[in-house]
């Protein structure tokens, strides 16, 4: 199957995020095999003050964010991780949810940010509290496909393994993680936690990620997307810029790595208890 990341520079101008995913699928090449698009967190609203994230919320009958990145999938005929939009949840905040379509456009699955980023960095925001705007999610999420069980993770949770070992559990052969790493964590921990996950789990991990200076220089990213085989191998990166990371998968590479360590069955202790959506 075909595998491509769109690695992004996205601000608070959800407009013309939009625009740019278009023009970049418009240049992107297809062909008859599934294609599966991953798009990075926060890939149509990057940065916006807490109003302007719920200003663009809605729920699943009522998003117009939901409804143009379904209407994308149908239109260029992509299976579309559409990386992440704020979706109205208790207590005047959000849930920052990913969607996963079909190449009709219909919904496939959803996943909701279960670990919330409130941490303090040695950059220019210095501190990160997402938890002020957004809530964590309460389930793992496992779709499944024609072409694999895709299992859903977004940003921060690359530093919880015991997320990844849950959707291992329930099947996950490909892990797809749209993220907006900041510049100073991603240099020092972005690739060895991929390789990591990927090797934990013998999954396929498509990392799409956001990259640059956003609205004015008040963020910064550290791109790099990848994609990670189930033997922690980089197939393929995009350390800068804007633009698409392509490569070819096969998911028969996993049948002989899983059987020749199965890790699965050696492993001892208790597997993480949460709900699947």
């Amino acid at each position: 199957m075909q595998i491509s990341l769109l690695q992004c520079q996205s601000g608070r101008d959800v407009e013309e995020n939009l625009g740019f995913i278009r023009e970049q699928l418009d240049a992107l090449a297809g062909g008859e095999r599934p294609h599966l698009v991953v798009l990075p967190e926060c890939c149509l609203l990057f940065g916006g003050h807490e109003r302007q994230q719920l200003a663009y919320a809605g729920d699943d009958a009522s998003s117009d964010l939901k409804r143009e990145l379904a209407g994308l999938a149908k239109q260029y005929g992509i299976y579309l991780v559409a990386g992440t939009i704020p979706m109205l949840a208790d207590e005047g905040r959000v849930f920052s949810r990913s969607y996963l379509f079909n190449d009709k456009g219909e919904t496939l699955g959803h996943y909701d940010k279960l670990h919330l980023f409130d941490v303090d960095v040695d950059d220019g925001t210095k501190s990160y509290r997402e938890s002020d705007t957004f809530c964590p999610g309460e389930a793992v999420t496992v779709v499944d496909t024609p072409f694999g069980k895709v299992g859903m993770a977004i940003c921060y949770d690359l530093r919880f393994a015991d997320l990844f070992r849950a959707m291992r559990l329930q099947g996950a052969e490909i892990i797809a993680l749209p993220a907006a790493f900041t510049r100073v964590t991603g240099r020092a921990h972005w690739l060895p936690l991929l390789q990591a996950r990927a090797i934990e789990t013998q999954c396929f991990v498509l990392a799409a990620a956001q990259w640059g200076e956003h609205n004015q220089g008040k963020r910064e990213t550290w791109g790099h997307s990848c994609i990670i085989d189930p033997w922690g191998e980089v197939k393929a990166i995009k350390p800068e810029g804007c633009g698409w990371l392509s490569a070819e998968i096969n998911l028969r590479t996993i049948e002989g790595i899983r059987r020749n360590i199965p890790v699965v069955e050696h492993n001892r202790f208790e597997p993480p208890k949460l709900k699947r959506l």
